[in-house]
C-alpha cells in the first residue's frame, strides 16, 4: 500500500504541475502516520499526562543549529542532530514519572509505524483503488487538460511506473466536449458545402464560388478579431460560426447578383458594371446588415450566470456579420472583376475535353502525389476529391444547372407571380387570412401548453447517485452502506464481476465516499463522512448502437430504493450552465435562534399550504447532528485548580489526537500523533474519567489526580451541522424544487403571483428579512430523491 499511495503521489504531483490544473483530489489514499496510542490505566497509574509524554518527544526529536563557536580562527557551527529514525526509538524515550520514577513510553502505550484512520474510500467495480479527482481551472482548455494528462500517464508508464500498476481514467468529461466540438466542425464544413451546392444553381458555378468564399473569409476575419477581446474556441462560439452560415452569404448574393445582372444586360466593362453594382445596393446591404445585428446587441447585456454564458453567441454573431460586410463590399467585387465570365454556357454547346483540362488534371495529380509522398494523406485525399468534384461539374452539374434555370425555375417563378397577382387582387381575403392564423396559433400554443424548459434534456453520458446518512454517521459506516447500493447498481446495470459479464454501455463505475462525495449542482462543497456517490460512465453516444443510456438510469433509480436510513438520489450530468433551484428563499438575520425558529415556520407554513407543483421543499440548514455536551461544573473544577483550558485540551488530544512532533524518512516527513488507544477512546464512559494530573501548590506541590466525571455532567443532544454567511450575516437557504408534469407553464404565473406573494405577507408580519430569486422556470430534468 506504501508503494501505491507513492506511485499516486507521483501521479497527482505531475498533474498539478499543468497550469490549466486547479487541484487534485486524491480519495481512497491512507497517510503515514507514527502513532501512540496511550494506555489510559497504564498512563493514569504511572502518574503521568498527556503533556508529559508531549514535552518528552518534541524535547527528543531535535535538529536544531544552537550556535557557533570560534576555534583556531574558524567558525565551526555547532549542530544537534537526534531525530527518530524508527518508531522503536520512539517507544523507548524515557519519561520520569512525578516521584522521579523511570518509565518507557513502550511501557503504557503502543507506537506504531502504520496510516491514519481511513477517511474517505475509493472503489473501481467494486475493487479498493486511489482516486484522483482531477479539477480544471477555470477559464483552461479541457481538452488540453485532458490531452497532457494522457501524455503524462502515457510517458510515466514507461518510464518510472511498474507494469503490473494499472491507471485507468475514468469519467473523462473531456470526450464529450470532443465530440462536440468535431460535430460542431464536421457541421460547418457539410453547412458550407451544401450553401454552395444551393447557390450553384441558382447562379452558376462561379458566381456561387465568390459568393460561397464569403463564409470563410468573414470566419476568418472574426478569428483574428475574437482572440483580441480574449475569446476562445469554444462550442458557444463554433455555435455561432454555424447559426451565420446562412446569414453571411446575404450580403455577398446581392453584390455578386446585382454585378452580373448589369455586366450582361447593360454590356459594359466588367470593372464599371462591379463599381456601379456595388454602388447601388451599399445602401440596402448596409441596412439588412444592421437590422440582423440589432436583436443580438441586448443578449450581450444578459446579467447572471446565463448571461455569462451565452455572452459569446452575440458578439461573435455581431463580429462575423460585420466581418462579411467588409468581403461584400470589397473582396467579393475583386473575385468578380477577375473571375467573372462573359460568355457562360447556353445548353447548345457540347462540352469536350480540352487542354485546359488536361493541365488542371496534371497540376492536381502532382499536388497529390507530392502530398502521399511526403506522408500527407489528408491533404492529398482533400485534392484528389477537389479534382473529381472539379470532373463532375465541369461535364455533369453544368448541364443540371443549366436545365434548372431555363426550365424549372421560371416555372417556379410564373407560379409565384399567379399566387402574388391572385393575394393583391384579393387584399381582403389575404389580410383576414393572416389575421386568423395568427389569433390560431396563439390558441393553439395555449391550448397545447407546450413543455418550456431551460435546457433540453438529452441521452446521460453520466449516472450519478447521490446516498446521504444521517447526520453524523462516519464514514465507516457509510462505506458499508455504501457497498449495498452499489450491488444495486451492479444489478441495475446487468453486471456480474464474478462471471465477467459486463455492459457494452458502461465503461466504469467509481464509488467515492466523504472526498468528492457532494452534489455539485446543489452547491454544497466540503467533504462530508455522511455521503457517498457512484459515478457510473456510459460509453460514447457513437458506440450505442441505437441503445439508451436514460432507460439505465431509470432501472437504477428504480433499484436503489429501499435502503432503510439512507436517502438516495440519482442524477444524471446538467445541461448547460449551472444554475441555483427555481426558487431559492434566503432567510437573513443576527440572531441565529430567530433565524432557526423562522426557518422551521417558514418550512412549515409552505408544507401546510400544499402548493401545486412542488416536488421537494429543502433547507440548508442542519441542527440534527448529535453530540455529547460536557456540562462542567466550575465551581467545582476551580476548587481543585483545574482549568476549563486543561480539560479541552486533554479530551482533544485523547478524541483527535494531537500531532506532537514530526517523523522524518528519506523521501518526506509525517506527523507523530499522540491520542488514546481505539477502544478507549471510543467508550464514553471510560473518557469521561480521564484523571487530569497536575501538581497542587496549595498541597505543597503534591501530585494529584481528579477525575473529570467528578465535575462534569453528561448531557446528549443535537447541534449545528454549518452555519452559512451572506454579508457577515446567518443566512439559511430554503430551495424549491418542482416536477414539470405537475407544474405546467401555464400555472407557473398563478404560483408566482399567489404562493410567493403569501410568503412575503407571512414574513412581513415578522422580524424575518426574506430575499426571492427567481433563477429559472420549471425544468423537466430535475434530480428525483428516490
Amino acid at each position: 500500500m506504501n508503494r501505491l499511495e507513492e506511485y499516486a503521489d507521483r501521479i497527482k504531483d505531475r498533474i498539478e504541475g499543468l497550469k490549466e490544473i486547479k487541484r487534485v483530489d486524491k480519495v481512497g489514499g491512507l497517510d503515514r502516520e507514527i502513532q501512540i496510542n496511550v494506555d489510559l490505566y497504564r498512563m493514569q497509574a504511572a502518574q503521568l499526562s498527556f503533556r508529559d509524554i508531549q514535552s518528552a518527544i518534541a524535547y527528543e526529536n531535535i535538529e536544531a543549529t544552537p550556535g557557533i563557536v570560534k576555534v583556531e580562527g574558524e567558525q565551526r557551527i555547532i549542530s544537534v542532530k537526534k531525530i527518530f529514525k524508527t518508531a522503536e526509538e520512539i517507544g523507548n524515550v524515557v519519561i520520569k514519572s512525578p516521584q522521579g520514577a523511570t518509565v518507557y513510553l513502550k511501557d503504557i502505550a503502543e507506537v506504531n509505524d502504520t496510516y491514519k484512520d481511513q477517511e474517505s474510500f475509493a472503489r473501481l467495480d467494486m475493487k479498493n483503488v486511489i482516486t484522483l479527482n482531477v479539477i480544471k481551472a477555470s477559464g483552461k482548455n479541457l481538452i488540453d487538460a485532458s490531452d497532457k494528462i494522457d501524455d503524462i500517464i502515457t510517458e510515466m508508464k514507461k518510464s518510472e511506473l511498474p507494469k503490473d500498476l494499472s491507471v485507468v481514467v475514468t469519467g473523462d468529461q473531456s470526450d464529450a466536449t470532443r465530440t462536440t466540438l468535431h460535430d460542431l466542425i464536421n457541421t460547418i464544413i457539410i453547412g458550407f458545402i451544401l450553401v454552395t451546392f444551393i447557390l450553384m444553381f441558382f447562379m452558376g458555378t462561379t458566381n456561387a464560388i465568390f459568393v460561397a468564399m464569403s463564409v470563410p473569409l468573414s470566419c476568418a476575419i472574426a478569428f483574428m478579431v475574437l482572440p483580441s477581446i480574449g475569446f476562445t474556441l469554444n462550442m458557444i462560439v463554433l455555435f455561432s460560426f454555424l447559426l451565420a452560415l446562412g446569414i453571411v452569404v446575404d450580403d455577398a448574393i446581392v453584390v455578386i447578383e446585382n454585378s452580373h445582372r448589369i455586366f450582361h444586360e447593360e454590356k459594359i466593362p466588367i470593372k464599371e458594371a462591379v463599381k456601379k453594382a456595388t454602388g447601388e445596393v451599399f445602401l440596402p446591404v448596409l441596412t439588412g446588415t444592421i437590422t440582423t445585428l440589432l436583436p443580438f446587441i441586448p443578449l450581450a447585456f444578459w446579467k447572471g450566470v446565463i448571461g455569462s454564458f451565452m455572452f459569446y453567441l452575440p458578439i461573435t454573431l455581431i463580429i462575423t456579420l460585420l466581418a462579411s460586410l467588409l468581403v461584400a463590399y470589397i473582396i467579393n467585387p475583386v473575385f468578380a472583376v477577375d473571375f467573372m465570365k462573359e460568355k457562360e454556357y447556353d445548353g447548345k454547346e457540347k462540352i469536350r475535353w480540352t487542354k485546359g483540362i488536361s493541365v488542371t488534371t496534371i497540376g492536381f495529380l502532382v499536388v497529390a502525389l507530392i502530398a502521399y509522398l511526403t506522408g500527407s494523406f489528408g491533404f492529398g485525399n482533400f485534392v484528389v476529391v477537389m479534382y473529381l468534384l472539379f470532373l463532375l461539374n465541369k461535364f455533369i452539374l453544368t448541364k443540371w444547372i443549366h436545365a434548372f434555370q431555363t426550365k424549372i425555375w421560371p416555372r417556379v417563378q410564373n407560379g409565384y407571380i399567379k399566387a402574388l397577382t391572385w393575394a393583391l387582387d384579393h387584399r381582403g381575403i389575404s389580410f383576414t387570412s393572416v389575421i386568423v392564423l395568427l389569433i390560431i396559433s396563439i390558441m393553439l400554443i395555449a391550448v397545447r401548453s407546450p413543455k418550456v424548459v431551460f435546457f433540453p434534456s438529452s441521452e446521460p453520458n453520466f449516472a450519478y447517485v447521490y446516498l446521504t446518512m444521517p447526520e453524523g454517521t462516519d464514514q465507516e459506516k457509510t462505506n458499508e452502506v455504501l457497498k449495498q447500493l452499489e450491488a444495486k447498481v451492479f444489478q441495475a446495470l446487468d453486471i456480474d464481476l464474478q462471471t465477467q459479464r459486463k455492459n457494452p454501455l458502461v465503461t466504469s463505475v467509481i464509488s467515492n465516499v466523504k472526498v468528492g462525495a457532494t452534489d455539485q449542482n446543489s452547491g454544497e462543497i466540503g467533504d462530508y463522512p455522511n455521503r457517498g456517490k457512484i459515478t457510473v460512465s456510459f460509453v460514447k453516444f457513437a458506440e450505442r448502437h441505437g441503445k439508451s443510456t436514460q432507460v439505465l438510469l431509470d432501472k437504477i433509480r428504480e433499484n436503489v430504493r429501499d435502503i432503510p436510513g439512507a436517502k438516495i438520489t440519482v442524477d444524471k450530468e446538467s445541461n448547460g450552465p449551472p444554475t441555483a433551484k427555481p426558487i431559492l428563499i434566503e432567510i437573513t438575520g443576527e440572531h441565529l435562534d430567530t433565524l432557526i425558529s423562522a426557518s422551521k415556520k417558514l418550512k412549515k407554513y409552505l408544507d401546510d399550504k400544499q402548493i401545486a407543483g412542488i416536488e421537494e421543499l429543502k433547507s440548508d440548514f442542519q441542527a440534527n447532528k448529535p453530540e455529547i455536551i460536557f456540562d462542567i461544573s466550575r465551581s467545582r473544577m476551580n476548587i481543585e485548580g483545574i482549568s476549563t483550558g486543561m480539560i479541552a485540551q486533554d479530551l482533544r488530544t485523547a478524541m483527535f489526537g494531537m500531532e506532537i512532533s514530526r517523523f522524518r524518512d528519506a523521501n518526506d516527513d509525517y506527523p507523530i500523533t499522540l491520542r488514546l488507544n481505539r477502544e478507549q477512546r471510543n467508550n464514553i464512559d471510560i473518557v469521561k474519567n480521564i484523571n487530569m494530573t497536575y501538581r497542587d501548590m496549595g498541597m505543597g506541590g503534591a501530585v494529584r489526580q481528579v477525575p473529570i466525571g467528578s465535575f462534569v455532567d453528561l448531557k446528549y443532544g443535537n447541534t449545528y451541522g454549518g452555519i452559512k454567511r451572506k454579508d457577515e450575516k446567518e443566512s439559511f437557504h430554503c430551495r424549491l424544487m418542482y416536477s414539470a408534469h405537475l407544474m405546467p407553464m401555464r400555472l407557473w404565473p398563478r404560483f408566482k403571483t399567489k404562493s410567493i406573494n403569501s410568503i412575503l405577507l407571512l414574513v412581513s408580519a415578522s422580524e424575518w428579512v426574506v430575499s426571492r430569486k427567481n433563477r429559472q422556470k420549471p425544468e423537466h430534468s430535475l434530480a428525483r430523491p428516490c
